[in-house]
């Protein structure tokens, strides 16, 4: 079993940044891809950006050039930096980490873009 805790939600104004982290224990071996989604209520739960262990990053296009995604192997912690913030980035955040094929979720954090 894998467990993810997210954390650096909140409300942030259009145009400022965050910094989601997320922290994975357990039984954390042979973790390949971790990435975020998120999800608006009443919409699809969508992929934000992924990372494998070997670094290579994958984003959605709407993020591209805004987010960053990286990952600290040592510390089994993924994070997601979130620059130029717009209203419709507003969603829960989920973490999510795939163990050969097996996908484990965090809770989700809620990230809210407002002014």
């Amino acid at each position: 079993q894998v467990q993810l805790v997210e954390s650096g939600g909140g409300l942030v104004q259009p145009g400022g940044s965050l910094r989601l982290s997320c922290a994975a224990s357990g039984t954390i071996f042979s973790i390949d891809a971790m990435g975020w989604f998120r999800q608006d209520p009443g919409k699809q739960r969508e992929l934000v950006a992924a990372i494998t262990s070997g670094g290579t990053t994958n984003y959605a296009d709407s993020v591209k050039g805004r987010f960053t995604i990286s990952r600290d192997n040592a510390k089994n912690t993924v994070y997601l930096q979130m620059n130029s913030l717009k209203p419709e980035d507003t969603a829960v955040y989920y973490c999510n980490a795939d163990q050969g094929g097996l996908f484990y979720w965090g809770n989700g954090t809620l990230v809210t873009v407002s002014s």
